[in-house]
């Protein structure tokens, strides 16, 4: 016992004192090695490897190690700094261990040193100038993303009575947002939306879509008008814009129940998809200039009404989608493409054709490009139970009438049987009447429930209470009268 606890004392307090003082170090070096290995400029080493081995193979000294400063130049390209630095080291290290066994004169060992050294220095300024703009790149991304958030607001899935959809896609490959606008807003006068394309590109263009939405959503909720809507757009862009600038747009509502408003100002025709499946392009009955252009012509919008049931949907884009071409310089269809794609969901239906859109384009589109799917769902029918008349219970029925008799019975009931007792106790004036008598006081007294009309009496209490109350007293005097003699009660 004693070695075993020497032994156990010599040794247990040494393992945990072990693995507590490698356990730290060893997870700081797995930490390091994993971000070594995940930081480690792959194609840079292997550039250096092959050079190293060329040279192991042919030996030729200097013509090669040269050629070890492609390492950290093209590591600027993929690493940080950091990275830089430890493929330049490692080359380095390698062109001066091949130079001291190639027999390099110390001159020309030191000047491709030297060089190796100036590049990778070089290399690392110019990673680390990298990575600033990269930054400055993300934070304008993550700022044109919030501004797209702020104008282009997310549309939910459901919007009063509509199911709907959007897809945006703008031209500029860094850009979030472009000259190209959508809103759908629920108001008192029912949902409004407007679809629209704002002439030029850049900040320009995302300034003009900015001014044009922010009236739109002010006057939709204002106006009882859809027309209305769209003159106070019109006036807005009047003061503000350029003589060559303007917006096509197309501005609908739907203020009752199967009817959808359309003013179109310039813009491309929506496309209006009935229940069978039939795509029909609702052209203007009135063609109307952009908005921003109405002082260069007499023209003026006008609203067109449109039967709009459950099943239907419309389509409403911008010319991004419909000028789109191919290699081959063709347009893309986008009736054909809304034909092969519908759905019941407008999720997935604009998916597929913002899929072929770009599968049409080769990738990249050139112009900013929304779509947006209104669909109106079919109402499901709610089936109506018939009524269900209440069952009368026959006990319940039952309970009623004894209660009902028993409170007759403690009114004209007693007085009927007190009369006919009367009538019997002066037509005998024997024994019988003291039984009538005993019968009227007992169904005088509240108390005491009538059992039947033969005499008998029963209810709660002593029953010699009744034989020595005033029954048994009447009795006895009309015993004590002479025979033939009437009492004066029952005369």
């Amino acid at each position: 016992m004693s070695q075993a606890r020497d032994r156990g004392g010599d040794q247990w307090p040494i393992r945990p004192f072990r693995n507590r003082a490698a356990g730290p170090g060893s997870a700081t070096r797995t930490r390091a090695a994993a971000q070594l290995a995940a930081g480690t400029p792959v194609l840079p080493v292997l550039i250096v490897s092959v050079v190293v081995l060329v040279d192991v193979a042919c030996g030729a000294g200097t013509i090669w190690l040269p050629l070890l400063a492609a390492g950290p130049a093209l590591a600027a390209t993929t690493s940080g700094p950091r990275g830089v630095l430890c493929v330049g080291l490692l080359a380095a290290v390698l062109g001066a261990t091949l130079g001291t066994r190639d027999g390099v004169p110390g001159d020309e060992l030191t000047a491709v040193l030297s060089a190796l050294t100036a590049v990778t220095l070089a290399s690392g300024l110019a990673s680390a100038l990298r990575g600033r703009r990269e930054r400055v790149l993300a934070a304008v991304r993550s700022v044109a993303e919030a501004a797209q958030h702020a104008l282009l607001k997310p549309v939910p899935a459901t919007v009063g009575p509509f199911q709907v959809a959007v897809r945006y896609s703008a031209a500029a490959a860094e850009a979030r947002i472009g000259g190209d606008l959508y809103a759908l807003v629920p108001t008192p006068y029912g949902v409004r939306l407007i679809v629209g394309d704002v002439r030029g590109k850049g900040l320009p263009a995302v300034g003009t879509a900015a001014l044009v939405l922010g009236v739109f959503r002010e006057a939709a909720y204002d106006e009882p008008d859809l027309l209305a809507v769209v003159d106070r757009i019109e006036r807005s862009l009047a003061r503000n814009l350029g003589y060559d600038d303007f917006v096509t747009a197309v501005v609908a509502g739907y203020p009752q129940t199967g009817h959808l408003e359309l003013v179109n100002c310039g813009h491309a025709p929506p496309l209006l998809v009935r229940e069978s499946g039939t795509v029909v392009a609702v052209e203007p009955a009135h063609p109307a200039p952009p908005l921003g252009l109405r002082a260069l012509t007499d023209e003026t919008p006008s609203l067109q009404v449109l039967p709009f049931a459950d099943g239907d949907q419309l389509l409403l884009y911008t010319d991004g989608v419909t000028e789109a071409r191919n290699h081959g310089r063709e347009f893309y269809p986008l009736a054909e493409g809304l034909a092969r794609h519908l759905s019941d969901e407008p999720s997935g239906t604009l998916t597929a054709l913002h899929d072929e859109l770009l599968a049409h384009v080769g990738g990249r589109l050139h112009d900013d490009a929304a779509l947006l799917l209104l669909r109106k769902p079919a109402v499901p029918e709610v089936a109506v139970p018939e009524p269900i008349a209440p069952e009368v219970t026959a006990p319940a029925t039952e309970a009623a009438v004894p209660e009902a008799a028993s409170d007759a019975g403690r009114g004209s009931g007693s007085r009927s049987v007190s009369s006919r007792c009367r009538s019997s106790a002066a037509g005998t004036g024997t024994g019988d009447g003291s039984q009538a008598a005993e019968t009227t006081e007992g169904a005088a007294d509240p108390g005491i429930p009538v059992a039947a009309f033969s005499g008998e009496i029963s209810g709660p209490g002593d029953s010699s209470a009744h034989a020595n109350g005033p029954g048994r007293e009447a009795r006895d005097r009309m015993e004590s009268l002479p025979e033939g003699e009437t009492p004066r009660s029952a005369a």
